[in-house]
Order: C-alpha cells, then structure tokens, then sequence
C-alpha cells in the first residue's frame, strides 16, 4: 500500500481519483490548494504527489519546489488540462517525475504511478555514492578473481621497469590498468601520455611519436616536440599497438633497445627514459605468424602482459562498476541517482554487454540523463537490453542462442543494438564500436540496417 496525496482544486476529480487509488488498495487524501497540499504532506508524508498546474492561488509549478523541499525523496506526477511545452520542461527542471494532461488516461495514470513506486515493490538497492575525487575516471574496481590478480599483478609490475602488454577486447578498460601501472610506479607524478596509433595516419603518428623539426615536411612551420619527449620521467602509453607499420615497427624497437630516437628531419639523436606500456585488442601472436607483426618486437613488448577479461566474464564485478560510474556521471549531469531496482540489476546483470564497460558507462550516461528521480528502474534501460532475458512464461529465451548465431549475424546485431542505444548518434556510436565513421558508414550499408528518421552530417562525406 502506498501513501498518495492528490492536489488540484478540481473536487470531482480529486474524488474520482482517490476511488480509483484507494480500490487498488492504496492510502489517499485531498487537498484543493499548493498550501493546504504542503499541510497534507507534513502530515501525511506520502510516497507519491499528483499535482495541477493551474490552481487559485499559487500555482502547482510555483508550489513544486516546496513539496520538494519538505520530502525530497518524493515522486511527482504534474497534471494539467493546457498543452503548452514550456510548462512540461518547467516542470520537469523542477523535479516532476511524469506530466499527464486532462482528461487523465486512468491506464496512462496507473502505468505512471507503476514506474514512479516500482522500486517500492520489487524491492531496491541502494548505491552506495563513492566519495567525489578528481581521478574517478581512473577508478578500477572489481571483486571477481580475475580482476583480483590483475591488481596483484599491477602491484608486482609497477615499480619495475618492465614493458607491459596489455590485452583485451574494446572497452574493457585497457588504459585504465596502463594509467594504475604509472600511479603505483616509481614516478607517480612523472606525465601519462597516452597515443591512439589506429587514430592517426602513418606520417603523422611517426612526427607525433617523435616529434619533428622545422621544415622537415610540407606544413611543418616549427618545431615541435614528440610524444617520447612529453613523457620523459614518466609513461608512454600505446594503445592499439598492432596498428602500427612496418616502419613504425623498426622505429619502435630500437627505442626498446636503446632508448633513444630521431625526430623527423633532425640530425641528433635523442634519449627517452619514458616507461613503455601497450596495449592491443586483437591477438598479436597470430599477426606475428601472418608476418604482420615483427616477432622481435613482439617479444620486447610482453615482458609483462596483463590480459583484461570482457565484461560478460566478470558478471559479478556488475554492481561495482554501475556504483562507480553512477557515481561519477551523477556529478557530472547534476543528477542524484541513489537507487536501482532488482529488476534493472537482472538486466544489466544478464546483458552480454558486448562493447564492454565502454558501452555500459555510454548506457548508464544516456539513462541518467533522461530520468526524473533517483531510482534507476528497468523501463529506463534501452529495450535492447532486456530482450535477451527469458521469457516469464517460457522456458526458451526470446532471442536466438548466441551458439546458433554465424560471427556475422552477431556483428550485424551488435552494431544495430549500439546505434540504437546511442540513438543512432553516429560519433558515440565509432566511439563505443572503436572504429571509424567511415568504417561505420560501410557496415550500416553492408548490413542494410535500420535507419531511423534522423539527419547525419556524416552522410555527406567520402569514405
């Protein structure tokens, strides 16, 4: 049973409403005014308020922030017979949870209040707020075994001088082990510098690594510094390793080597004594056998190689990470989600989560920002994520068993489930997939997805 308090200066509807709520087994009472609404909550303190707009007297959006104020954990449905979009934002700024218009939809109304006191009945988590810090983006948490040797490792690693390898699909979190690797080294505060090689052509991922001097190519107008040079007395990062040329390849073992490198169109050599750390999401080892990948560089690089597992592996990580980021991304979007619902967890918890802890940090980002309390409940979550779940009245799940699936069924869907989880917001999208948008632009074609309605500017470009 619920406590519900109806204000509105309509007393047959205020009537009608506290019959239907009180046959679905709830407590209701009335009041016809924002102030005699605010005696009824100090008194009654009620679980859920359904408000109008337009009353005598104060209105119920002046009034909105006071209820806040008095019960700030209380859900607010507005109502209203006008249909004007500046009210439903106001409200919504204000904290409304839902907004429904007159004639009020009795199904419309009781689906409202569902979602508003689900957490209520299919009991509640609370998220334990992690204390605010300035690096919680480089916050790595787990309890699972996996990632409970993978700390011990970065414990043993870190204060040597070792170069590491690290493994493991996209999103998972590679750049987080490299940066918890140079915190607990020897110079802590020593640069990151951390280089993407898959995001910059071979010209000029060689004159960004090493830095070039003036006139030692069309463009360059002065010199400048690579980023071997940035990160001396500290670490270098190198993400997606397996990108780099043959070229690049030789260029980069003999800094391996002998710790020392050439900028573009110098003609002195310089020292680095920059840490090395890489990382790749593919295997290596099979580039090394396909002749793509220098054997000796190879060996130089997994002195120390740390192997990050999917999300999918490390189910039992889930409310760590979700606690984490809510943390993180509450502070960011100004917003104070504090409880998730069992329901919600089984989702996120049941989901394969194939983009990794990127696509569940872009899921959580896009959820957060288009909620209204501070519950965090199933049907806030993409459809996609629950559609894998079984069925209540089955024994079958609804979709086709991830074993019966061809590798590139699987693509297909994992890009479709992606685009329509960032709202086909195609820059997110490359983001989450790790890929280009022309690459991007390629597979919605090849794979005829579905589009929705929406205008990309990406359209216009050339592949």
């Amino acid at each position: 049973m619920s406590n519900i308090l109806i204000v509105d200066d309509d007393a047959a509807s205020c009537r009608t409403l506290q019959l239907h709520l009180r046959g679905q087994g709830n407590e209701v009472s009335i009041a016809h005014s924002v102030d005699e609404g605010l005696e009824g909550c100090r008194r009654t303190k009620p679980d859920l308020l359904i408000l109008d707009i337009r009353m005598p007297g104060r209105s119920g959006l002046e009034g909105l922030p006071d209820f806040k104020r008095e019960l700030p954990a209380l859900k607010i449905i507005m109502i209203t017979a006008f249909h004007d979009m500046e009210s439903t934002i106001e409200a919504m700024q204000k904290g409304a949870e839902d907004y429904i218009h007159k004639p009020i939809d009795i199904d419309e109304l009781d689906v409202a209040i569902g979602k508003m006191l689900s957490a209520d009945s299919t009991g509640e988590h609370l998220i334990a707020t992690r204390a605010a810090t300035e690096d919680s983006r480089l916050t790595m948490v787990g309890r699972s075994r996996a990632m409970k040797e993978i700390f011990k490792t970065i414990g043993m690693v870190a204060q040597s001088p070792a170069t590491v390898l690290i493994t493991g699909e996209s999103g998972t979190g590679k750049e987080l082990v490299a940066r918890a690797i140079h915190r607990a080294g020897g110079h802590p505060d020593g640069p990151f510098v951390a280089v993407n090689c898959a995001a910059l052509v071979e010209t000029l991922l060689e004159s960004d690594m090493f830095g070039h001097e003036k006139g030692a190519f069309t463009g360059a107008v002065v010199k400048q510094d690579g980023k071997f040079t940035l990160a001396r007395g500290g670490t270098i990062f190198l993400d997606e390793i397996s990108e780099i040329s043959p070229a690049m390849q030789a260029k980069l073992l003999r800094v391996l080597q002998y710790k020392e490198f050439t900028p573009l169109g110098a003609k002195q050599v310089q020292s680095t004594d920059a840490r090395i750390i890489t990382a790749t999401n593919v295997e290596l080892e099979r580039k090394v056998r396909e002749g793509l990948f220098r054997e000796d560089l190879y060996y130089r690089l997994q002195v120390v190689t740390i192997h990050l597992p999917p999300l999918r592996e490390r189910k039992e990580d889930m409310m760590d990470l979700v606690q984490t980021l809510l943390d993180r991304i509450n502070r960011e979007l100004h917003r104070n989600i504090t409880y998730i619902t069992r329901d919600a967890v089984a989702c996120l918890e049941t989901y394969d989560w194939p983009g990794n802890i990127r696509e569940l940090e872009n899921v959580l980002m896009k959820t957060v920002a288009l909620s209204h309390g501070n519950t965090l409940s199933r049907e806030l979550l993409p459809s996609h994520l629950c559609n894998e779940q079984w069925s209540p009245s089955a024994d079958k799940p609804r979709a086709k068993p991830i074993e019966q699936r061809s590798l590139e069924e699987m693509e297909r869907d994992h890009i479709q489930r992606v685009l329509d989880a960032t709202g086909w917001h195609r820059g997110q999208a490359c983001e989450v997939l790790n890929i280009s948008r022309p690459r991007l632009r390629r597979m919605i074609r090849h794979y005829q997805l579905e589009t929705p309605n929406v205008t990309d500017s990406d359209d216009a470009e050339e592949d």
